[in-house]
């Protein structure tokens, strides 16, 4: 089921401190992996939308980024407040667009176009005001994990720092890609606190308060693997890079 009215935001503000230690002051999404920035390859499966419905959220040496991706949109996120800060500079480019808008990072090069597709069909089959893509992993990661009551229905997301040590032992990952109804999105940003133990806006706190308004969430759950993974450090961009050229 294709969705005829879908835009993305890809977030790629980053700095990359921990990837920093080789001397490089690239922004994050611009650090090679396989002979490509990882945007690159990030882009690469989101080509089932036109680069000008892509708005790429930049900050940290935003030209970089820019000088090596033209024709896409952009929002300058001026400050790295988090991932709902992030969307809220992405919207003022977005205008008043009332479709739905996939929203990913640009920092998570292994994520298949299959399985954007996935969450894109899942959304518009099941009539979805967010669907969020969360998955399982063999990998060690430091992700939100995903709660649900005891009927197995979406109650909310949990980031790891925030997680008690028994949520911790939930294996239901949150990958961090959703796709939003723009205008229900819209609505909740101005919501969104900074009580957390980072002191960030998180979006994963946008489906708990369109849930509240009587918003419909939904989960495309997948087995992700190695897809999950995120280049936070050196260590993971070797791997990422090796799991590409395989």
């Amino acid at each position: 089921m294709k969705n005829e009215k879908l835009k993305a935001i890809v977030l790629a503000a980053g700095k990359g401190t921990r990837l920093q230690t080789d001397g490089s002051e690239l922004p994050k999404v611009m650090r090679l992996a396989n002979g490509q920035p990882l945007l690159a390859h990030v882009l690469a499966a989101l080509d089932f939308i036109k680069p000008e419905d892509i708005v790429l959220v930049v900050g940290y040496k935003k030209e970089f980024v820019l000088d090596s991706f033209p024709g896409y949109p952009y929002a300058v996120q001026t400050e790295q407040l988090g991932t709902g800060h992030a969307v809220m500079a992405a919207f003022e480019t977005l205008g008043d667009f009332d479709g739905d808008v996939l929203v990913c990072c640009g920092d998570m090069p292994l994520i298949k176009k299959e399985t954007y597709r996935a969450l894109s069909e899942e959304h518009v089959r099941a009539g979805n005001d967010c669907t969020v893509l969360t998955g399982s992993s063999s990998e060690a990661l430091p992700y939100g994990r995903v709660l649900r009551d005891k009927n197995g229905a979406f109650v909310g997301v949990v980031e790891d720092k925030d997680a008690t040590s028994e949520q911790k032992k939930i294996r239901e990952l949150n990958s961090g890609v959703y796709i939003f109804k723009a205008p229900k999105l819209r609505a909740v940003l101005s919501e969104l606190k900074i009580d957390n133990a980072q002191g960030e806006y998180y979006l994963t706190d946008a489906p708990m308060l369109m849930q509240k308004r009587g918003g419909k969430i939904g989960v495309c759950r997948r087995e992700l693997g190695y897809e999950i993974i995120g280049v936070n450090t050196s260590e993971q961009l070797r791997q990422v890079e090796a799991l590409l050229k395989k």
